[in-house]
């Protein structure tokens, strides 16, 4: 705020903008890098932790909470998955608890993380990695790729090539076949990323808003916002890895 002369505009700006290095093409949102990273890291350690210390007897907390999460993803999987894979359901496990821990980030209060960074010299700091088109294009970009790998493993190059110049209005009408599935293809990632990004910024935007009033309105405020915006989070998370089943699903299926 006192760098940005104490105006709401300036508060707003500060907080929305990310720790950059570069220019142009090349430039890197450091704070979405470290963040995502770090996220990933905790999930990692949080379940090889569950894993090495399992029991047979009755679970801890962590392993009760890990075998609930990996038995939930497992039934989507089951109920949406019909081809024989064994990467997709880790992978959905996968996707949905770092996209849910990216969300969860936007929990923390707004003014924490970027104070603390301020006093060790670090002028800008976005806290939550899915309030970047990069982290959620970045991802929803790998899942393109990855219905491409597994449309020409399963199908073969031949029948992959058959498939996108010839559905669905058969073989004499190539190019408009062929236009179609580049629109279909488009609009899986921008869907993807934009609906995870849209509703994850609307929702740091208003706590950031939430923030500029006095204390005692941002406590009234605050803490239904939160709660109602748990239930925005675990949607989010839960909508990208139905829907990247769905895509791996139509991957690995026939016409």
């Amino acid at each position: 705020m006192s760098e940005s002369g104490h105006s709401a505009t300036g508060y707003i700006v500060h907080h929305l903008t990310n720790l950059k290095v570069g220019e142009g093409f090349w430039t890197l949102h450091l704070d979405t890098m470290f963040f995502s990273i770090s996220l990933g890291a905790l999930f990692l350690w949080l379940f090889m932790k569950a894993a090495k210390s399992a029991t047979s007897g009755v679970p801890g907390p962590l392993q009760n909470f890990c075998e609930i999460m990996v038995d939930f993803v497992d039934t989507q999987v089951k109920d949406s998955f019909h081809g024989r894979n064994p990467v997709i359901a880790p992978l959905a496990l996968t996707i949905f608890i770092w996209v849910f821990l990216w969300n969860a980030m936007d929990l923390v209060p707004v003014d924490l993380l970027p104070a603390i960074a301020g006093l060790l010299g670090i002028p800008y700091l976005r806290v939550v990695p899915s309030t970047d088109l990069n982290s959620t294009f970045g991802m929803s970009i790998a899942v393109l790729l990855l219905v491409y790998y597994y449309s020409i493993k399963v199908k073969g190059p031949a029948h992959f090539a058959m498939e996108v110049l010839t559905h669905p209005f058969g073989k004499w009408f190539m190019p408009f076949n062929l236009l179609l599935r580049i629109v279909e293809d488009l609009a899986k990632p921008i869907s993807l990323g934009l609906r995870l990004f849209g509703n994850l910024y609307a929702g740091e935007l208003i706590f950031i808003l939430i923030a500029l009033l006095p204390w005692w309105i941002q406590f009234t405020l605050g803490w239904p916002w939160a709660v109602f915006h748990i239930l925005v989070i675990t949607l989010q998370a839960f909508i990208f890895m139905v829907l990247t089943i769905v895509y791996l699903s139509m991957a690995h299926e026939d016409h």
